[in-house]
């Protein structure tokens, strides 16, 4: 696919690195400014096509970063719990969500649960919607969800005021399936040339679409991934690993660098999941509520924040691993996440069956040193790269 508009890499990721910075999130403000709606959803999935469909922004509430010094959002929340919360409730005691229309929180844990508790007290006139994710994934499952779908539509259309048809459903379904389409190419390029599609660089597009409409955020993917496949990159000397653990809380964008200081190239991930849940379109044929509701219980990826009867997620993890030709895994949480963490034993145990090497790394939004993850990830890549050698 060709890009639409002529830009250099260097101007893609300077714009995608100035979204990153926006730690404020001004660029809500001034899209509020414009007459534009904003509705925030929370980490790790909420269906952003219902919002687009209703004409409003739907932003990716990711936290503040390293940027975002975290004091006052500290006192609402115990501290043995991850940061993610934290700094959103900051961020909405400084104003920097105060463009929100609507603030929408998946039960992706205990955690974020309480996170619409916290709203509340805190803000009891801004509207927050709770949107409770399916636990089967059987008919009964796909019809509780669609029920939940429902009154997120009608909850987002009182506050925006749209009048939301089938039409509508359907052109910003088509929209998310373009941006996965590209998403799942830039994929198959990092596979085959991890050098043309560095992790830190791909991580700052991605990001992008959190802040960026729907339709804007496809044509810079559009650009990046023309750029990407015509501009030429020298190869490097690196492991081929791949990341797990990253699919709510964010790392900050010093940690993906070093470790490809360290000599890791990142061929996989699970970073920014919300932005990219599904690996393939969403059925238009079906009425849009049911595409969404079939999809989520059917087409959902393998993740520590969705439940697995079938407890597939380890097998999973060998497969993705095998899939993606990673020499090893890096399992990287953030500080406290109970998920990530409870996950750890299975995935470890698969991993070790497999004989897949892995290591285990932890990080917070806003870290700030990095000396521990460059040995680690270093001592590693080293490793990985002797045992191919003789291998």
């Amino acid at each position: 696919m060709q890009c639409r508009y002529a830009v250099t890499l260097d101007e893609i990721v300077a714009r995608a690195e100035a979204l990153y910075a926006d730690t404020e999130l001004r660029t809500l403000a001034r899209w509020k400014e414009g007459g534009g709606r904003v509705v925030g959803v929370a980490p790790a999935y909420v269906p952003s096509e219902i919002v687009d469909a209703a004409g409003a922004l739907p932003a990716h509430l990711v936290g503040g970063g390293p940027g975002l010094d975290v004091v006052q959002g500290d006192a609402f929340f115990q501290s043995a719990i991850c940061h993610l919360p934290r700094s959103l409730v900051d961020l909405g005691v400084r104003g920097a969500l105060d463009a929100l229309d609507l603030l929408v929180v998946p039960s992706t844990c205990d955690v974020l649960r309480n996170l619409t508790g916290v709203w509340r007290l805190l803000w009891p006139d801004r509207p927050v919607f709770f949107l409770d994710l399916p636990q089967r994934t059987d008919a009964e499952g796909v019809a509780f969800y669609r029920e939940q779908l429902a009154r997120l539509l009608a909850e987002v259309a009182r506050v925006t005021g749209a009048t939301v048809s089938t039409d509508d459903l359907r052109r910003a379904i088509g929209v998310a399936n373009q941006r996965r389409m590209l998403l799942g190419e830039l994929g198959e390029l990092r596979i085959a040339e991890p050098a043309h599609v560095p992790a830190s660089e791909l991580h700052l597009v991605v990001r992008a679409g959190a802040l960026l409409p729907p339709r804007e955020h496809v044509e810079m993917l559009e650009s990046y991934l023309h750029v990407c496949r015509t501009t030429p990159r020298p190869r490097l000397d690196v492991a081929r690993v791949l990341l797990r653990g990253a699919f709510c809380e964010q790392p900050p964008i010093g940690f993906l660098r070093t470790l490809e200081r360290a000599g890791c190239a990142v061929v996989d991930d699970d970073l920014l999941l919300g932005l990219r849940w599904f690996g393939r379109p969403v059925d238009m044929v079906d009425e849009p509520l049911d595409a969404l509701a079939v999809a989520y219980v059917c087409q959902s990826p393998p993740a520590s924040c969705r439940y697995d009867r079938a407890g597939d997620r380890p097998a999973a993890l060998v497969d993705a691993a095998r899939a993606s030709r990673a020499q090893g895994v890096l399992l990287a949480a953030p500080s406290f996440c109970d998920m990530a963490l409870l996950d750890r034993p299975a995935l470890l145990q698969a991993l070790e069956s497999a004989g897949i090497p892995s290591v285990q790394l932890q990080y917070a939004e806003n870290s700030a040193d990095f000396g521990a993850v460059r040995e680690q990830a270093g001592t590693f890549a080293d490793a990985l790269r002797l045992w191919q050698d003789l291998a």
